[in-house]
């Protein structure tokens, strides 16, 4: 079975996660809902699973193995600018 890049599902899971505590809340809007419904559902297809709770197992295991997450920092070359005299 292919998985999800860990970034993917990481975020994934988060996204869920946070949404969902909103909604057990109950301050959650139509439109909150209707997204933790779709992140329910493509964390059950990522995973191979058919309940969310599967899911979640599921995914925070795969986590739990995956390597840790790289930060990478780019380093940009500084500008020089030269001045342009105009002679007098």
């Amino acid at each position: 079975m292919l998985r999800p890049h860990p970034a993917v599902l990481r975020r994934l899971v988060e996204e869920y996660e946070a949404l969902s505590a909103t909604t057990e809340a109950g301050r959650a809007t139509a439109e909150v809902s209707a997204r933790v419904r779709d992140l329910a559902y493509t964390l059950c297809v990522s995973t191979g699973t058919r309940d969310v709770r599967h899911a979640l197992d599921t995914a925070h295991q795969w986590l739990g193995t995956a390597p840790a997450p790289v930060r990478e920092t780019v380093s940009l070359p500084t500008e020089r600018r030269m001045a342009v005299t105009e002679p007098a």
